[in-house]
C-alpha cells in the first residue's frame, strides 16, 4: 500500500463472481464505506448508525502519512 492511499480495506467477506462485500476506511475522516458486488452489479454506500450518523473508526497511526 502507497503512503499516500487514501483508503483502506478493513473487512472482505465472499469473493469472485458471488456477493462480495468489503468495508472501506477513509485514513482522513475515519468514515466507514460499504462496497457490494455482484456479477456485474456493484454499489458503494455511507455505512449509517442507528441515528442516521456515519460510522466513524478511529484512524490508527499506522494509517497516518
Amino acid at each position: 500500500m502507497a503512503s499516500n492511499d487514501r483508503f483502506v480495506k478493513s473487512y472482505t467477506q465472499g469473493g469472485f463472481l458471488n456477493n462480495l462485500l468489503e468495508v472501506w476506511v477513509d485514513r482522513q475522516t475515519g468514515v466507514n464505506y460499504l462496497y457490494c458486488a455482484t456479477g456485474q452489479a456493484a454499489g458503494l454506500s455511507v455505512m449509517l448508525n442507528r441515528d442516521g450518523t456515519p460510522v466513524v473508526t478511529p484512524v490508527p497511526k499506522t494509517y497516518d502519512e
